[in-house]
């Protein structure tokens, strides 16, 4: 059967676009070619008297060509790459916390387990640094993150961790980081920390009023204060590891004041000059829609254009947020660093190359269950990809490395394949993966995609330089 050309049109406020799939580049066509294209039914011969669509033909460009099969480059690759290139282990050492934040994956309302006292011996952890160690050959740097629950209730239990990764990793780096919510930092644990070089990242949502919505303790009291207090007291004791090692999570709630937080992170002294992580709160697994204001998304946009008119040299440095500079990389890093011009579509593909699971972001349960990282699902019996006794189940994880092909009609004809973010989470039906659940997200994928490239060809409109 005759395939039609393989192309994408969008438009910015000034120029048309044809996305060339095969050869992966932008081309930017008259308003005529545009309109012709846009009324094309499979037939390019129809469209012979466009002399831009001809000479494009001409050029290799417009080719029909699509991938055959959908599998992942590294399928066959897997099991070496897995015994010999670990770099990173997220040790859920508890699942305890001392906050009952409301939009928490643990709070009761997403697909996951719910906060609870089970907690990691000390026995499991050193089989899972042993594991790593044994697994990271071909990595100089293996790093160690201690995760919850609030990791920091297990003080003594990070302690008798952090020394015997140390012992055990002789001869390589070995780091170490943790996300926490910043409420039990005491001045024992502070210099520790220090001592040991542990990068932090200390969950605070913006002013007090907006991070007591949410962070609160298990009476309904709220974490803001308590927070301040401590990283103030970390600032005034050890301000170069603070510059260096301290840094902010922010869980952005879309029924907030865009405006207040980025605020508060550009003037508040406490946190102004740390770096921060922002992300939204997540849907993943959510059991309710989480709802975005109007006004949220307007303030959003409004400072995502602040950021392109400062890359333009348009806007001082100091009227932009910080909280979505990150967006902006994004699309250098995917459009200009990594984007490769091909001459078509390899026959062999998989739709935007999901990670290898349990490469770069093991993680390790309790009860030392595997899970490729610590952001899908560990109750899915879909998720469990091994554990620390038995090690890695090869075949589960070569089929969530090669979950496309469970939609592989859709993908292979996909415009927007290469830029495909679903991983296995997303089609992740608790037992079983779902190709059904998987493809319910492929609009929004194609949307982001389409965004991302007006973004990137209009900064080139005006002449701006993407940095390699």
């Amino acid at each position: 059967m005759k395939q039609n050309a393989f192309f994408h049109l969008f438009k910015t406020r000034n120029c048309c676009y044809i996305y060339d799939v095969n050869t992966n580049l932008f081309l930017k066509v008259p308003k005529e070619t545009y309109s012709a294209l846009e009324n094309y039914n499979g037939d390019l011969e129809a469209l012979k008297d466009d002399s831009v669509i001809l000479n494009l033909k001409e050029k290799g460009y417009l080719s029909s060509n699509r991938a055959e099969e959908i599998e992942h480059s590294l399928t066959d690759a897997l099991e070496s790459i897995l015994d010999n290139s670990l770099n990173t282990l997220t040790l859920q050492i508890t699942q305890e916390c001392n906050l009952r934040c409301s939009y928490c994956v643990y709070s009761g309302s997403y697909l996951n387990r719910s906060h609870s006292h089970k907690i990691m011996s000390i026995d499991t952890a050193k089989k899972g640094i042993d594991f790593i160690i044994n697994h990271s050959k071909n990595s100089p740097t293996v790093n160690f993150a201690f995760y919850g629950g609030e990791p920091l209730l297990r003080f003594n239990f990070i302690k008798e961790c952090v020394a015997y990764a140390k012992e055990k990793g002789e001869g390589k780096k070995i780091t170490f980081n943790m996300t926490i919510n910043g409420t039990l930092l005491t001045d024992e644990i502070i210099k520790f920390m220090k001592d040991n070089e542990v990068s932090l990242l200390i969950s605070m949502d913006g002013p007090k009023e907006i991070h007591d919505k949410n962070r609160v303790f298990s009476n309904g009291m709220g974490s803001f204060d308590k927070i301040m207090n401590n990283v103030n007291k970390i600032k005034v004791k050890f301000p170069e590891y603070v510059e260096k090692n301290v840094g902010f999570n922010i869980v952005m709630d879309g029924q907030n004041d865009f405006s207040c937080i980025n605020n508060f992170f550009a003037n508040y002294d406490t946190v102004k000059d740390s770096r921060v992580n922002a992300t939204d709160v997540s849907t993943l697994g959510a059991l309710e829609e989480k709802a975005i204001s109007e006004d949220f998304i307007q303030d959003e946009k409004y400072e995502r254009f602040k950021i392109l008119l400062h890359k333009l040299g348009k806007l001082d440095e100091k009227y932009i947020s910080k909280l979505l500079l990150s967006q902006f990389e994004h699309i250098n890093h995917t459009l200009n660093v990594k984007r490769e011009a091909n001459e078509k579509v390899p026959k062999k593909m998989h739709p935007g190359g999901p990670c290898i699971p349990g490469l770069n972001r093991l993680f390790m349960t309790v009860d030392g269950k595997f899970c490729p990282c610590e952001r899908v699902n560990e109750e899915s019996e879909a998720m469990n990809i091994g554990n620390v006794n038995t090690g890695f189940e090869i075949e589960k994880i070569k089929k969530l490395i090669n979950v496309g092909e469970m939609t592989k009609q859709k993908c292979k004809n996909c415009w927007a394949f290469r830029y495909c973010y679903l991983c296995a989470a997303f089609a992740d039906d608790m037992n079983e993966l779902s190709g059904v659940k998987r493809a319910k997200f492929c609009n929004d994928v194609k949307r982001n995609t389409e965004e991302m490239f007006k973004v990137y060809c209009t900064m080139m409109e005006f002449g701006y330089k993407f940095e390699e």
